[in-house]
Order: structure tokens, then C-alpha cells, then sequence
């Protein structure tokens, strides 16, 4: 199982998306406060429609209780600013991969200590950044193709016909 961390996130629909995400992964979702909404909003339940039951789900206080409560993990830091790509990546079931606020990403400090895991997508120089969910959704399938997709259904079956 893959770790989905999103610090302070701040748009519900993405956070919608990205549990969503991660129920059909099968992957943890770590989310450290604060976020610029209330888990109860109703854009973020939409969003993640009926999938929040399959959905495993942890809060923390702010990014030093998540590492307390984390210690000893793998961590990647998906940033704008990595110097390597996700795909460079060599991914570990149980990894850790951070994702930042939309506005202003992981802080500088943490890219900083840990410029080896940080990664990013690559896009055009024009371009800031993609949204998050998609983001999100581009890097942990990486992780889990690298991973041979275990666990996952692999097979798509027709409904009135056979393959």
C-alpha cells in the first residue's frame, strides 16, 4: 500500500478527487491540517462519490506530528521545483509521497533537506503547475505500474459480450 500525504490542502474538489484516488488504489490517505475546508463539505463527499467506505483515512495536527507519527517511512516530496522526474523515482510499497497546498506547494525548507526525493512532472516552461488531483493520480500509478500493480484488478470483463 502506497501513503497519499496532502499538506494543507485548501480545495475541496481536489481532496474529493484524490480519496477517490486512493479508495480505488487501494492506497492510505494522510492529511495534515490545516485545510481550507471542512471534511464535511459537500463538494468534498461529491466528489469522492460512494467510494469513501473502501477510503483509509489519517489526520494530523500540522507536518511535525505527521512525521512523529510517521518515523522511520520513505518519503518523496512532489514539487515544481524537483530536480528529478517521478518517473526517476524508485518507488517502495508503504513509500510516502507528499503532495502541497495548491497556492504554494511543500515549504522550501522541507524541499530543501530532502532535494534527493523530491520529484516532479515535467511540463512546459510556461506552465505552473497541474492540478492536484491529477498530480496525484499521474505519480501514484507510476508507483504502482513500478510495483507490478499488485492488488489491483487488472482484467476488464464486457458485460454482454466475452473478449
Amino acid at each position: 500500500m502506497f501513503n497519499i500525504v496532502l499538506v494543507e490542502p485548501e480545495i475541496p474538489q481536489n481532496t474529493g478527487n484524490i480519496a477517490r484516488t486512493c479508495a480505488a488504489t487501494g492506497s492510505r490517505l494522510h492529511i495534515v491540517k490545516p485545510m481550507g475546508f471542512e471534511i464535511d463539505d459537500k463538494k468534498l463527499k461529491r466528489a469522492g462519490l460512494d467510494y469513501w467506505h473502501l477510503l483509509g483515512v489519517t489526520y494530523y495536527e500540522n507536518l511535525d506530528d505527521f512525521f512523529t507519527k510517521n518515523s522511520g517511512g520513505r518519503y518523496f516530496y512532489s514539487t515544481t521545483k524537483g530536480l528529478n522526474t517521478y518517473s526517476e523515482a524508485e518507488f517502495k510499497d508503504g513509500d510516502f509521497i507528499l503532495f502541497g497546498k495548491e497556492t504554494k506547494g511543500l515549504p522550501e525548507e522541507l524541499l530543501k533537506k530532502n532535494k534527493d526525493f523530491c520529484i516532479r512532472i515535467p511540463m512546459i516552461d510556461e506552465a505552473r503547475s497541474l492540478n492536484l488531483s491529477n498530480s496525484v493520480a499521474i505519480v501514484i500509478y507510476e508507483a504502482l505500474r513500478q510495483t507490478g500493480f499488485e492488488q489491483l484488478k487488472t482484467e476488464g470483463a464486457l458485460t454482454k459480450f466475452e473478449w
